[in-house]
């Protein structure tokens, strides 16, 4: 056979390859996490409920949802095993340190978009204002020459509403 023709079923089972690759790596590194749990650790299950690790047992873990209040997970069923600060700061309410901020500060409304500088009222004075208002003289001779919309459709329907036919 040419190699040629072989080259697309070789590419196809290197692509194959790398995929079934990167996904062991990621259930190596989820194992390895969960095997990492301790009592006492905030973990989130993969239902997205966060919770503490009471007991670690083969297969099962021992979860306190609430005080007092304990459940069965399997093992697999952790999602992510959390750090002390992130579970306080998602479950307590706990904040974070308020960060240090060296540049200017942005403010929260869009007042700082508007407002002019001293330098632009001068270059739009210059600029003369549009009236964007209909005048009074305009609008009587328009009305004279058309009728208004409302008064065409109600011509046209002769009591139809849409969709009925002239057929009889």
């Amino acid at each position: 056979m040419n190699p040629v023709t072989l080259l697309p079923f070789i590419v196809l089972i290197g692509a194959m390859f790398l995929m079934t690759r990167s996904a062991k790596k990621k259930q190596a590194a989820a194992a390895t996490m969960r095997n990492e749990m301790q009592p006492g650790t905030g973990v989130r299950t993969i239902g997205g409920m966060y919770a503490t690790v009471k007991e670690l047992h083969d297969d099962s873990v021992l979860l306190e949802i609430a005080p007092g209040v304990h459940a069965v997970y399997a093992k697999n069923s952790i999602g992510a095993v959390l750090d002390d600060a992130e579970y306080n700061r998602i479950v307590h309410g706990d904040e974070e340190e308020e960060l240090d901020v060296d540049g200017a500060v942005v403010p929260d409304d869009a007042s700082s978009l508007t407002e002019l500088d001293d330098a632009t009222d001068e270059d739009t004075s210059d600029v003369a204002k549009i009236d964007l208002g209909k005048k009074a003289e305009e609008d009587d001779t328009e009305a004279d020459d058309t009728e208004p919309a409302d008064t065409q459709t109600d011509k046209k329907s002769d009591g139809k509403s849409d969709g009925e036919a002239d057929a009889k």
